[in-house]
């Protein structure tokens, strides 16, 4: 069980799931490169064709580092296929007992497509707390699904099914929602043009998307109060900037922090908020970024506000949750 809730945990920090329908095996490395060097190393291969099987156990032993998926899966006998090609977590289209039980038998983490409350309460009797809520927008979007977890507060839904740039952000900005499934960056007709490139740039949009950065406020540092009120009142004298005093700073505006004190940082800090300070870690972290945990701040369990090793002209870097 543990190994389940391990693939869950990869699933969300990464928050976006490509669903791919390959029809010619030799195709699968180039598309699964293509999607890691975009920012997305995860994918769900689909079983609608014959080349799944052995797509699957290309990208498995050309791309290590991508969490692998097998979608649209139907049978025990797909199952069993599916893993010794080397996935590492099963997805179907609707609830199926058989399928279900024969991979919590094997303790492989499977997300069964729910749509409907006796679907979810089939799921939630056979212990599973995550489903796939498919087809998302042909079920009622972001507000059926909001309607649909209400009474089941702690379950997670992968949407599926007409998920794309525009309304990606919508549904993860939902605290039930645990990633987004989409073929958007990975269409046939891509895959079939060789189009690699542009598979790469839709994925590094995709991610983009997703974490929506922006420059929430840089930060002053100062060696003293009185040294920090001078700056404000300056600023205030200026740009008639209004005063909001905080624990240790006072902000000369909603974009200016104006430090009481030294903070990380020769200088100051940036601030860059985003929708999950976890999901951008993890894409940060395959840019080389490394992050001082003992700064990190949370609200609950979710992670709001962390601080990057590095600096840039004398300013640390400061991720902050929206």
């Amino acid at each position: 069980m543990d190994n389940m809730k391990a693939i869950y945990e990869k699933i969300r920090k990464t928050g976006i799931i490509p669903v791919i329908v390959l029809d010619d095996a030799a195709k699968a490395d180039k598309v699964a490169k293509a999607l890691i060097d975009g920012g997305i190393a995860c994918a769900e291969v689909t079983f609608r064709t014959e080349a799944a099987e052995e797509a699957i156990r290309s990208i498995a032993a050309s791309c290590p580092q991508m969490l692998l998926g097998a979608g649209t899966v139907l049978t025990t006998e797909q199952v069993d296929r599916a893993l010794q090609a080397g996935a590492s977590f099963i997805v179907t289209p609707g609830y199926n007992p058989q399928v279900v039980d024969y991979c919590l038998k094997k303790e492989v983490a499977i997300i069964p497509g729910c749509m409907d409350t006796n679907a979810i309460e089939m799921a939630l009797a056979a212990g599973l707390d995550t489903v796939k809520f498919f087809p998302a927008e042909q079920a009622g979007g972001i507000k059926m699904l909001k309607a649909l977890a209400g009474p089941y507060t702690n379950l997670h839904f992968v949407p599926t099914g007409g998920i794309n740039r525009d309304n990606l952000r919508t549904y993860l900005s939902f605290d039930k929602v645990l990633a987004c499934g989409g073929s958007w960056m990975v269409k046939k007709e891509l895959i079939e043009a060789g189009r690699y490139d542009e598979i790469k740039r839709l994925a590094e949009e995709a991610v983009m998307t997703m974490l929506d950065f922006k420059v929430a406020h840089i930060g002053i540092n100062n060696d003293s109060a009185e040294e920090a009120e001078a700056q404000v009142q300056r600023f205030a004298e200026l740009f008639g900037f209004s005063r909001d005093v905080k624990s240790a700073s006072t902000f000369a505006s909603a974009e200016l922090e104006v430090c009481r004190k030294r903070f990380p940082g020769i200088n100051g800090h940036i601030a860059i908020s985003t929708e999950s300070c976890e999901r951008a870690m993890h894409f940060l972290a395959q840019k080389g970024a490394e992050f001082d945990l003992e700064t990190a701040k949370y609200k609950g369990k979710r992670l709001s506000s962390v601080y990057l090793r590095e600096q840039i002209g004398g300013f640390a870097l400061h991720l902050v949750a929206r």
